[in-house]
């Protein structure tokens, strides 16, 4: 697992004086870039970062994301955590666990999973990860994320 810290803004306060729900997805979002910028370490394919790996030849897409919300989270000065983490890692995708806390993992705001697809760049279409993509992958799997209602994929309760 990894943990990257998010500072909040004032501006991310929505009428009821919380965090608006919507931040929590742009939260999400930079621990999965900042992921993918981090320095591999040395015999995981190629030096550089997992971004690296995939070149310009392929973007990635997003192709669900979940979010079970727990607590209110309020503006301060301290930052949010979030934990990111693999929990599955398949031919032309892969899921994200996710975890937003505050430092100490006492408080815990929120769970999200994310599913991620690779696709051709030119023509949009799913390809396959690489052995070297799914040998960082691989390294970086941890636990399903600990939704309290299991995720129903669009069948609702």
């Amino acid at each position: 697992m990894h943990r990257f810290p998010v500072q909040l803004r004032y501006g991310d306060q929505d009428p009821n004086g919380h965090i608006n729900n919507v931040k929590f997805i742009q939260f999400l979002e930079e621990a999965r870039v900042r992921l993918g910028l981090l320095p591999l370490e040395s015999g995981a394919g190629s030096p550089g970062s997992f971004r690296d790996l995939t070149g310009d030849r392929t973007s990635t897409y997003v192709a669900r994301q979940e979010i079970e919300y727990l607590a209110p989270l309020l503006h301060g000065d301290e930052p949010v955590w979030v934990d990111v983490w693999v929990t599955r890692v398949g031919s032309t995708s892969l899921t994200y666990g996710f975890r937003l806390a505050d430092e100490t993992g006492g408080s815990v705001y929120a769970y999200a999973e994310a599913v991620m697809v690779q696709v051709d760049s030119a023509e949009g279409r799913p390809v396959p990860l690489t052995d070297a993509q799914q040998e960082v992958l691989q390294g970086w799997m941890g636990d399903p994320v600990p939704f309290r209602t299991p995720v129903t994929a669009g069948r609702g309760n």
